[in-house]
Parts: structure tokens; sequence; C-alpha cells
């Protein structure tokens, strides 16, 4: 083995193997490995061009002795070895003379370093287990690699980020997470750790991480180079900061997105939608935007209006905005076997192809073939469909469904992309689904893009995604799961980021203990980067079934507007509308610090009171920009909330206008139309009317 700086980068070189550590913007390094000649090119999501740093690098001479052998011996074993060290400001590498990589910050600490388990010279663990930190094993039959890449477990340390996962722990430490998309799962494989670093898997293949209590191990199925990209700061936003540096960052939200969001599963014509909206006007409510859902088109894969529900969309949509509400309209990457569409894109490659079986991926309401979304073509084409179908009425923001995408069943190693097969890749197929949009309405001289997605990678936010959490159960557990997973895609680097008020499956509107969760859900997402009410609102209509032209229509379920559910929930939804719109300057400013630091609305007691141990701790609540602590009421028949108020502010109640000083915990009143809502060191911020 050799090691040696080169280019203002440290090499470890054994055989053809080569480990490549370099600068990688201000206090962040990249590590790749290879096990061939030619380094893969891929970037991944570190796609940004990074201000150029020339590190410090430089040797020392050291010591080894063996410690098997003592006495006289100790003279004919002891020799002298070379360990290099290169530093890039807050943060130094530091690789032993056996290639081992320990990364320190600018005191000298140690912030993650190497799994090693091999009997050695100076290993102080010195046992014999051949373990490594590093491999990638060839996968017989296979120009891929299986990588393992392990890096020590420390007790004291805390994990924040990692994307949307169905679970309650806002601390990712004792962990085993799927590297892998699902329908409510998205895997965004960045974390900040409360030791003072983030961490980046760049890697989109299918796998695991694991942060165990013994070891933190990352795996990808089948890659070609082992890629991680890590960053060192004084604080959590400074490390946001320099992440999405490298990775890009969201742009300025549009106005739109900064107040209310009105949809349901679904809109069935023009004309109820519209009288939808026309309703809420005259009950002088706010509402900023209104979606039409799926089934609007006539087959999947034909990326427009059936004529018959939806006579004339540009009339409408010019309506809708004569209203001032924007029309989003879902595009779902499914293209239906019988599709106008589909002949033409199987003869040009644009579908994802099967290695076995049958090839058809989606089954409900047609045979269909998702599109292949890590093709620049196949993304041009789809954003061309939409323009001309969609575009041309006025419409400029779309719902990007079935993002995973939604395979059945999930057998990722039978799929292949234009980017290669699924299992090396299939990560990223939410971020060229996302790109060939964001890119299709710029081109058309957009300024402000959002797109509404049900999945997200690293490096997604750059490409304007409006993440939502997908097709979760209406109960009070997922309530508290879904406040996680937005805390935790708003720790991987996410920032815009919405859930189905009330759940989307499962709500019965008359059920007085759904009503319950409504209001609370409501209240909540207030509070959240994007304020929308969804769901499929059970029982489902009962209708005969319908046919147009032979291909059969979906039904709708259960109305979702806020006038559904009663007279008492009308007067505490409509509460919340006013609340939102007293607050859209505030959420206006923090949107333009995402846009410029990358620092989210949304975010856990960490990210501001990194310092503080028992801020750290609480999960169930969190702050909404720098001023405002938020702490949702997630359990039924409960009237009260106990909180933690941070150390070194105070803290005035919005309801009451009663201030406390901060460390300490308080339970304050919370009935049905109240969240607990406390404005940090008197910021002139008006919540409640």
């Amino acid at each position: 083995m050799k090691i040696f700086s080169e280019d203002n980068k440290l090499i470890i070189s054994q055989g053809l193997s080569r480990v490549v550590i370099e600068c990688w913007g201000p206090n962040s390094i990249r590590v790749r490995m290879t096990p061939v000649p030619e380094m893969d090119c891929n970037d991944w999501a570190l796609s940004e061009k990074v201000p150029e740093v020339i590190p410090n690098i430089y040797s020392k001479t050291i010591d080894v002795t063996d410690p098997w052998y003592k006495g006289e011996e100790y003279a004919r074993y002891h020799q002298s070895a070379t360990e290099y060290y290169l530093e890039n400001g807050k943060i130094t590498v530091h690789v032993t003379y056996e290639g081992w990589i320990r990364f320190l910050n600018d005191k000298g600490e140690v912030l993650t370093e190497e799994y090693w388990r091999n009997r050695n010279r100076i290993n102080r663990y010195c046992v014999p287990l051949r373990v490594d930190a590093r491999e990638l094993k060839c996968k017989q039959g296979s120009t891929d690699y299986e990588l393992t890449a392990r890096f020590e477990s420390y007790d004291d340390e805390k994990i924040f980020g990692m994307g949307q996962y169905q679970d309650h722990h806002l601390d990712k430490k004792g962990q085993t997470l799927e590297l892998a998309h699902r329908n409510s799962q998205a895997s965004v494989p960045f974390f900040i750790s409360s030791h003072g670093y983030g961490f980046l898997w760049n890697n989109p293949a299918i796998g695991s991480a694991t942060f165990g209590l013994n070891v933190t191990e990352w795996k990808a199925l089948s890659t070609k180079k082992m890629d991680y990209f890590i960053t060192a700061g004084d604080t959590p936003a400074m490390i946001m900061e320099q992440y999405t540096l490298a990775t890009g960052r969201s742009p300025m939200m549009p106005e739109y997105g900064l107040g209310y969001w009105q949809c349901k599963l679904r809109y069935r014509t023009q004309d109820e939608l519209l009288n939808v909206a026309r309703k809420h006007k005259r009950r002088g409510l706010p509402m900023d935007a209104i979606v039409i859902d799926f089934f609007h088109w006539t087959r999947q894969g034909d990326f427009k209006f059936e004529k018959r529900d939806w006579p004339d969309p540009k009339a409408m949509v010019d309506e809708l905005k004569s209203l001032g509400i924007e029309t989003v309209v879902s595009v779902w990457p499914t293209i239906d076997e019988k599709s106008e569409n589909f002949s033409e894109m199987a003869e040009k490659g644009y579908l994802v192809t099967s290695d076995r079986g049958n090839s058809n991926h989606m089954t409900w309401m047609g045979n269909t073939i998702f599109y292949d979304a890590t093709n620049p073509d196949a993304q041009k084409f789809v954003w061309e469909k939409c323009r001309e179908n969609y575009y041309s009425y006025g419409i400029r923001c779309f719902w990007l469904d079935e993002a995973e995408p939604e395979y059945g069943p999930y057998d990722f190693d039978n799929y292949r992309y234009f980017a290669g097969p699924a299992i090396s890749c299939s990560n990223i197929y939410p971020v060229g689904y996302a790109k060939g949009f964001y890119e299709g309405l710029k081109s058309s001289g957009e300024q402000d893009v959002m797109s509404l997605v049900r999945c997200a990678w690293a490096g997604s936010q750059k490409f304007g995604v409006l993440t939502w959490s997908g097709d979760i159960y209406s109960s009070f557990r997922s309530m508290r799961e879904q406040l996680q997973a937005g805390l935790s895609m708003a720790m991987a680097g996410i920032p815009w980021w919405t859930s189905d008020i009330g759940g989307f499956l499962g709500g019965v509107i008359t059920d007085e203990n759904f009503r319950e969760l409504l209001a609370r859900w409501f209240a909540w997402g207030c509070f959240c980067p994007v304020f929308r009410m969804h769901g499929e609102r059970s029982p489902w209509y009962e209708r005969e079934e319908e046919f147009i032209d032979g291909v059969r229509q979906l039904t709708s379920g259960q109305d979702n507007e806020v006038w559904s559910f009663g007279d008492e929930m009308y007067e505490i939804l409509k509460s919340f509308l006013f609340v939102r719109e007293n607050l859209r300057s505030y959420i206006r400013d923090c949107m333009r610090r995402t846009s410029i630091d990358g620092t989210p609305i949304m975010r856990p007691m960490f990210y501001d009171f990194y310092d503080d141990e028992e801020a750290v701790r609480s999960e169930d609540q969190y702050m909404f920009g720098p001023s405002l602590l938020v702490a949702p009421v997630m359990e039924a028949h409960v009237n009260t909330r106990t909180l933690y108020l941070p150390k070194n502010s105070t803290w005035t109640d919005a309801k009451t206008g009663k201030v406390y000083e901060g460390g300490q915990h308080i339970t304050v009143d919370a009935p049905i139309n109240v969240i607990p809502v406390m404005i940090r060191d008197n910021a002139n911020i008006k919540v409640y009317n």
C-alpha cells in the first residue's frame, strides 16, 4: 500500500484500488474509492460547483512498535512510518500509515473515524476479526460491487436527518434504515451529528444504513465506487449551509406556496372544482392553490384533460387566477399500454424495462409501465406533452405523484433504467422526475418554480421540490410520525415539506374522533412549510362504474372542504386559515433565508439550541423559523400540553400573552381550537387574531 499527496488530494493506493480524499468546498471533504483504474464519473448529489479550496497537506513520522513484542525484542521490531494530514478549515483528515481515515475538528477532537477490527501494529483494539472499514466485493457476473463502509459508533452521538421514515423517533441512533424509496418513505442519506459534522452517503444504490450501538454501517447492494461527503461546523446551521452549497438550495418559494392549498380525492369535474373555489371566496376565506388530482386524464400517460368532464381548462384556469388561486394539476409517471403515447415512448426507450417476467409495473386502473425519469430525453418528452396540454392553459405548478416510483412489487433487482440497473441507481428517480419539470418551466420563462412531489433524494431541493409524506393513515399515531418525518426531511436538506392534513386513508368525515384529529392536524399544518388539506375521506361515494369511450373512470371520496365537518369544526378550521395569513410575511422572510443559505423553516430544537441538552432531547416540539416554538397536540381527548422552553431566551405564549423565562418545562392550556405556540424574545409576530 502507498499513501501520497497529488494535485491537492491524498491518495491511498493498493494494487488497482484507490481512495481519493479531497476538499469539496469550505470545511468539507469528499472521499471516493474505486477498485478499478478509472473512477466512476458520476457526481450524483454533489452536482454544484463549490469554491476551490487549497488544503494544507503535511506528513508526520511516527514510531511504530508491535505490542506483541517486549523487552529485548523491542529494538528488532521498532521502526518509523509516515502518516498524512489534510486540513481544510474546521476539518482535518488524518490518514494513518496503514491507510485508516479519521476526521478531526479544528480543536483536534475526533468527529468520526473508520471502524477497523484487524490485528496490526498500532490498532489500539488489536483484534484479529478481519473486519475492514471499506469493502468493495465483486458481484459475480457483473461489473458492479457490493459496498460496505463502516465507522465507529459513539454512545453520546445523536443523528438527525436521513429523510422520511414512518416511525416516531427523531434521533436515528439505534436504527437501521432502508436506503430505498417507497410510498411514504423517502431515503435522503444526509444527517447532521451532535458531534459537529454532517455526512452525505453520495450513492443512489439500494442499500441500508445502520446507526448501531457498536458500529455505523452503510451498504450499497450494487455500485461501482464508494463516495461520501463530510462537512464540519460550529453549528447545525453552518453545517447545513456547507452541505447545501455542495448539493444545491431551494429557490425562493412562490407566493402561492405561503398560503392555503385546497385538495381532495378527487374533484371529478371542472364545474365541481370551480364551485368549491367560488364558495371559498364568497365566504371570504383565503385560498392560494387548488389541486386537480389524478384521473382527470383520458388514460394514464396521455398527459391531458379528459374532454367531457374538463371541457375548457383555459377558462377554468383563468377564472381561478382572477380569484387569486393557482391551479395545481396531478401528473403520474405511469404509461398505460393503451395510451396514445405508449408506442412512441417504448420505441424511443423512454420506459423503464424489466429484466425478467411481466413488464407491467402497476395494474391499478390499467396496465402501466413507469417512464424512465433518469433518461434526459424522456424527461423532455414528458415535459413537452405537459407544456402542450397543461402549461399552455396557464398551469404553472405540477403535482408529480408516484415519484418513488411505487413498484408493485418493489423488486429493485428486476428493473433497469437509462442510468443503469435500478438496484444501483433507483434512488435518483425522483430527482430526474422533478428536474425535467423544473428545467421545462425555467426554459419557458418561469422564475419561481415549485412541484409537489411524493419523494425526494439528496439534491432534489434545488429543483423546487415540495415533498409530501405519501398515503398515510388518519390517526394520532400517524400524525406523530409525520412530525418527525417532516423534521428529518428538513435536517436532510429538503426544506419544503407537507403532509396530507387529517391523513390520507381512513378518515370518516362524520366521525367525531376523526373531526378531533382533523382539527389538531389542521392547526399543526398551519405551521408547516406548506399548508395543504388532502385525503380520500371514507366512505367513497357509491356510484355505478362510469366509462367514457370504454375507459373506466375513477370515483371520489367524501367532501373535504373546511365546511364539510360540521359548524363547530368549520369555525376552528376557519380561524387557522387566518392564522396562516397572519404569518405570511414571517414565512416569506424564512423562505428567503432558506433560498440563501439552506436554513429550513421547520426544524428540530437541536438546530437552534444544540447546546441545551434538554432541548436536544425534545422530539415532540420544534422551531418554525427562528422565533416560533410550536408544540402540536398529538393525542386524543387532551386539553393541556407540556413543553420545554430553551434556556437563555424569554418566551411569550402567542395565545395568552403570558411571558416565561427559558430553561423550564411548562404546561399550558390547549383546547381544541388552540395549538401552543411560543414567541421567542419578544419577536413582533402576530399569530392569533
